[in-house]
């Protein structure tokens, strides 16, 4: 009850507002693995909670707990994982011990997740449409064509009756992305938990898939629970942010707050390291005058720019398309592109999914044959090589995919998968190439313990460490990165651009940076050219295209920047 004095003196007793529930609790929990050596803590004494309608975000490096603590909350944790402390409520309701019949019926329509890769989550033997048609009928709603088409248009993808007939193979890895978001809000749950959810899209799919996520906040109530590797994005979007490490929440606070003013060390360092936040950096201080060459990673003065390592001339790629009857019509991915590498400088290819930037990547490495056009590397056009000079290209020549869980052999461990590049092009022997094998390992941030372990026993981040591992093994003249950062928490993130820039400095490296996250190539690019549509609309010096984009297209890329709106106090800059 309270007492409040109205406009004529005289004192009502009134009953006190209703208290508001948090949707979800979490309430000192901590969880343990069982491993060959032990029981492993994972996450300690954690607290946070979601209110309803409300996004929490939480951030950290990888192996920090975040996704662990995500995982705990609607009850997918493996087989050798537990909560041994604490407790979980959703809703009021103690689910930390619930049975699995419980669990499965909060699954879906009261809790949905949108897991981080795409590709370990979609049945590859399933279309997309039969996929979510299976989601939205176990939970007992409608699942005609229609309906199923009306999900995957929500969640940004287009002409959805006829994606909804094809296979999870047939997707790019943004459109993959979009097809298991779609799934995750198919059945409006009161709260989902998205894993990395748009670490794969482009920024303007990013920025849809993110608004759409608001929309249903604003009109269902929906609350997020937003598991993210970029500040930028969780200051934008959530309204608190929970900063995890080692297993322990260090920091939570307002987004903005915690972001123009981290208290803890460890948060300091990931505001630091955060690329988006370092674009507005960018942005402020060049307001305020004040030099940025501390913030920019690229000198345009390091290299000639009339020594080409690879020139791109008029290239164009034509898919041909089965279609119903047996007949085929020509899909144009990419449409006379033209563009050229210095030796020892970073061109980077910007582009919303299925703009044709990846398959410009893969026809440069020689892994798609070019329908016309040139692609020289060092003077020498490629497209005409025989299979033993090709050999011997990509020996200088290596990639870096965006997929660490499809590039990697599930059945090897990291000392084979890193090694073999040495041994096929019989480089050393099996003594110099263990001694190799550390080194790289010690490059990306790995411990030589790691060597025995199996792809499956390391964090998506420390996948991708590993892919890159392997690439740098033969000591190359050009990277072909394709994405090859999206998957890594930013001080890892921050870490592994730090050491291409220094490998680049110390070896003369170039590279060929394919990727949809702007902020990055403000950091690591000399030279941005921008496609669309398997055209090249725009290109020039990263600061040309940053300061005066020319096109409306390269205009709206550059807006959905996560974090573009974000206004930083003098100080930050």
């Amino acid at each position: 009850m309270s007492s409040i004095i109205g406009n004529d003196g005289i004192t009502e007793t009134r009953p006190a507002p209703p208290e508001v529930r948090p949707l979800l609790e979490l309430r000192d929990l901590a969880i343990t693995f069982n491993t060959a050596n032990g029981e492993v803590p994972a996450v300690r004494n954690a607290h946070l909670t979601v209110m309803p309608g409300e996004t929490v975000a939480i951030v950290g490096e990888s192996g920090s707990g975040k996704s662990t603590t995500a995982l705990a909350a609607i009850g997918l944790l493996p087989g050798n994982g537990r909560v041994s402390g604490g407790s979980i409520l959703f809703d009021g309701e103690d689910i930390t011990n619930a049975s699995e019949k419980r669990i499965v019926e909060l699954r879906g329509s009261s809790i949905g997740m949108v897991p981080q890769d795409p590709m370990s989550n979609l049945n590859p033997v399933w279309k997309i449409g039969f996929q979510v048609k299976e989601t939205l009928r176990a939970n007992g709603l409608p699942y005609a064509p229609q309906d199923v088409a009306k999900v995957l248009s929500e969640a940004g993808l287009p002409d959805a009756e006829s994606r909804a007939n094809q296979y999870p193979h047939e997707f790019s890895g943004g459109m993959r992305q979009r097809a298991l978001i779609a799934i995750g809000l198919s059945c409006r749950p009161r709260l989902l938990i998205a894993d990395e959810p748009t670490s794969a899209l482009d920024v303007t799919v990013q920025r849809q898939i993110l608004d759409h996520l608001d929309r249903m906040t604003d009109e269902l109530g929906t609350a997020v629970l937003l598991i993210t590797h970029d500040l930028g994005l969780a200051a934008e979007r959530a309204h608190k942010v929970i900063v995890m490490y080692k297993g322990q929440v260090v920091e939570a606070g307002p987004a903005l707050e915690l972001l123009t003013n981290p208290r803890h060390p460890y948060t300091q360092k990931l505001v630091a390291s955060a690329p988006s936040i370092a674009s507005r950096r960018i942005e402020s201080a060049k307001k305020l005058g004040v030099e940025t060459h501390d913030l920019l990673a690229p000198d345009t003065a390091r290299a000639d720019a009339k020594d080409k390592v690879i020139e791109v001339e008029d290239l164009t790629k034509v898919f041909k398309i089965r279609g119903s009857w047996g007949k085929s019509t020509d899909f144009t991915a990419v449409d006379n592109v033209s563009f050229s590498i210095a030796r020892g400088t970073t061109t980077a290819v910007v582009g919303e999914s299925g703009s044709g930037k990846s398959t410009v990547a893969r026809m440069v490495l020689g892994l798609e044959t070019a329908t016309a056009g040139n692609i020289r590397f060092d003077g020498v056009d490629i497209t005409t090589l025989g299979r033993k000079e090709l050999f011997n290209f990509r020996r200088r020549v290596q990639p870096i995919f965006q997929d660490p869980y499809g590039s990697l052999d599930p059945m090897y461990n990291i000392y084979r998968t890193i090694e073999e590049p040495l041994r096929v092009h019989g480089i050393g022997n099996a003594k110099s190439r263990e001694k190799k094998v550390r080194e790289l390992l010690d490059q990306v941030a790995l411990p030589s313990s790691m060597m025995q372990r199996f792809p499956n026993e390391l964090s998506g981040g420390q996948r991708q460490r590993v892919a890159i591992a392997r690439a740098l093994a033969l000591d190359p003249e050009v990277v072909i990165c394709d994405e090859a950062v999206s998957a890594l928490d930013v001080l890892v993130q921050a870490q592994i651009l730090n050491l291409l820039a220094d490998l680049q400095a110390e070896l003369g490296l170039s590279y060929l940076f394919i990727t949809h996250d702007l902020a990055v190539v403000r950091q690591i690019a000399d030279h941005v050219a921008v496609m669309e549509k398997g055209k090249l609309v725009e290109q020039g010096s990263t600061d040309e295209v940053f300061d005066s984009p020319k096109t409306a297209y390269t205009q709206s890329l550059l807006a959905a920047i996560p974090g573009a709106g974000l206004v930083l106090p003098p100080e930050a800059a």
